[in-house]
């Protein structure tokens, strides 16, 4: 079961998309909120893992939610349910699961539901990984091509694509995805995010300073939030 929970400032629209968990078997619905300020304490308080997220609200509208939400520990997933489509590219900026465009049938909904399931089945079983799986798929040139963990330099985003750079001459790949759902997908004690934009392979780097990794000819500053676990990883090593 999904613990979830609906965000929207219009009464109607907050009672349809309530009763729409309710019915679905593999969602559990955890509260009901008329804004988004209530609804990021009940977060910050509970283990919600799914939020579906009105965007039009007053005070803080949903993509401001997600901004605040974007990088904090256990972080729900997202997805928005508004009644404008212009708004469809901020939800991929932030990292939504799925968009919803009102009004929508339960049909809709539950194909957006169901996405959110097979997510959170694709997350526990990459939790539960055996150390035999060294790979991952990601989808570029129409098709899922597999990435072996030992080839991967370090791996940079680029708006709304992601850039695998390989070892040994290998070309690059280019991913529509997310930085977040490409680190999700990479086991933790094989690879570092030390920038917004940067995640590196701990088995290719070739020294490091005080603010910077090197990786061969590439050198890569530490951003400012994650100094903290680089310091940790330093220190490891000294």
């Amino acid at each position: 079961m999904l613990r979830c929970i609906a965000v929207d400032d219009e009464p109607l629209a907050l009672r349809l998309v309530s009763s729409y968990i309710e019915q679905t078997p593999f969602l559990a619905l955890a509260g009901s909120f008329s804004n988004a300020v209530a609804a990021l304490a009940a977060i910050r308080n509970d283990d919600i893992q799914l939020v579906f997220l009105d965007i039009q609200m007053p005070d803080l509208n949903g993509i401001e939610l997600a901004r605040v939400l974007a990088g904090n520990a256990n972080t729900p997933r997202i997805i928005f349910t508004t009644a404008f489509n212009n708004f469809a590219i901020e939800g991929y900026k932030v990292d939504a699961l799925d968009y919803l465009l009102k009004p929508f049938s339960y049909e809709e909904f539950l194909k957006a539901a169901t996405k959110a399931e097979h997510y959170f089945d694709l997350l526990h079983s990459q939790k539960t990984a055996t150390p035999e799986d060294n790979f991952m798929f990601v989808k570029a040139d129409y098709k899922m091509v597999r990435v072996d963990f030992e080839d991967v330099v370090y791996i940079e985003s680029l708006k709304d694509y992601i850039k695998i750079h390989l070892a040994e001459g290998k070309k690059p790949i280019l991913t529509l995805s997310s930085l977040r759902s490409i680190e999700e997908k990479l086991p933790p004690a094989k690879f570092i995010r030390i920038h917004r934009s940067f995640i590196v392979a701990l088995d290719k780097i070739d020294s490091i300073t005080k603010n910077s990794v090197h990786l061969g000819d590439v050198n890569i500053t530490v951003g400012e939030q994650y100094k903290d676990v680089f310091r940790d990883l330093m220190n490891r090593w000294l």
